[in-house]
């Protein structure tokens, strides 16, 4: 399956949800596209102990997502 999400809130704790949703569809041998727009593409300002963004990010780059901005 394709899957394409769209992400353009600020809040790090939807940016969080939708790596861990592209991480978890990646695992299941999808493809998988994310598209920052607009506030989200600061996404990495948002990482921390709560929401860790960059792993989340990282994990997905080097498992054959595609990231755009």
């Amino acid at each position: 399956m394709n899957l394409a999400l769209i992400v353009s809130s600020g809040l790090p704790e939807v940016q969080w949800n939708a790596f861990r949703l592209a991480n978890l569809m990646l695992n299941e041998e999808d493809e998988v596209t994310i598209f920052l727009n607009g506030p989200a593409v600061g996404f990495r300002q948002g990482d921390g102990a709560e929401f860790p963004l960059n792993t989340l990010a990282k994990t997905f780059v080097l498992s054959e997502g595609v990231l755009l901005a």
